[in-house]
């Protein structure tokens, strides 16, 4: 049987000038607002004028592919490769067997969940006959706590740590059924156990720019608890997140570093997962469950 793996992405800009069309595919369609465009404008002006998640993606696809031994592809939500695109050439190499993993590391319908969808919209599209097998969340995966704990390691000995993950609006939410909530939180608390760490809390980061009530604790919120309790360095740790991209590169790294440094706190963030080996053997794991 031809198997492969199918890694999905939410997708980014390039290019400054590609902002306004991005967002209007993160909104369903609907274009955004003058204001929304050029604060995101300004956002990805602040790091270098492009998001690297389709590089750190790219890289991410290779180093499985060469791991499993067996053809990656991947693509995007809102940008291109879009996911109909890239399954044109999944139908081109006869594959009868897919695994499919969404590079959000917990399960919520509003990310993995569309996910789905649109990968199911995509396969009709374009024609392809093959069984697609989701791994649907791997927030517990052994290696991917791994993957995280490495990367902390070497900066959380004796600081105060702060993990974090992309909010979500509370209306998500609403029903009860979805995971998301408790699943960012396990991979924290699995990444301090991995750790032996006494002093963590989690929050959460980057809500959007939309008048919805969105999950918290915020971490400017944790931070000034922070400041009025006397400390003065904190480690922010994305664990919802694979790679680098403008929720580490200009929230973390710009807004609160800036927002910890006018409270008097040094905020630390160690690197992201990206082309780490044990994330790569974390895949690899999820794509053989699949397969």
């Amino acid at each position: 049987m031809k198997q492969g793996v199918l890694l999905l992405a939410h997708g980014a800009p390039e290019r400054l000038e590609d902002v306004a069309s991005y967002l209007t595919f993160v909104r369903g369609g609907r274009p955004a607002s003058p204001r929304i465009i050029e604060e995101v404008e300004r956002r990805y002006q602040a790091i270098g004028g492009s998001s690297p998640l389709l590089a750190w993606t790219c890289v991410q696809a290779e180093a499985l592919e060469l791991m499993l031994g067996i053809p990656v592809f991947f693509g995007m939500r809102n940008w291109h490769p879009f996911i109909r695109e890239t399954m044109d050439q999944v139908r081109d190499a006869g594959l009868e067997r897919i695994a499919a993993i969404a590079m959000a590391l917990q399960y919520s319908e509003l990310s993995v969940g569309l996910y789905i969808r649109r990968t199911e919209e995509a396969r009709r599209d374009a024609g392809v006959a093959a069984e697609i097998r989701w791994a649907a969340s791997f927030h517990d995966e052994p290696l991917l706590i791994e993957a995280f704990a490495e990367k902390l390691e070497p900066v959380a000995a004796g600081r105060k740590v702060l993990f974090t993950a992309h909010s979500v609006p509370e209306k998500s939410l609403a029903g009860g059924t979805d995971p998301y909530d408790r699943e960012t939180r396990a991979t924290a608390a699995a990444v301090a156990a991995r750790l032996g760490l006494a002093d963590w809390e989690f929050a959460y980061q980057s809500q959007g720019l939309t008048d919805d009530r969105w999950l918290g604790p915020t971490v400017e919120s944790c931070l000034d608890r922070y400041a009025a309790a006397g400390l003065r360095e904190v480690v922010v740790y994305p664990v919802g997140f694979v790679c680098d991209h403008v929720e580490t590169l200009y929230d973390v790294d710009v807004v609160f570093r800036e927002y910890g440094a006018a409270r008097g706190i040094s905020v630390i963030r160690p690197e992201a997962l990206n082309g780490s080996a044990t994330f790569t053997a974390a895949l690899a794991e999820g794509a053989k469950r699949c397969l």
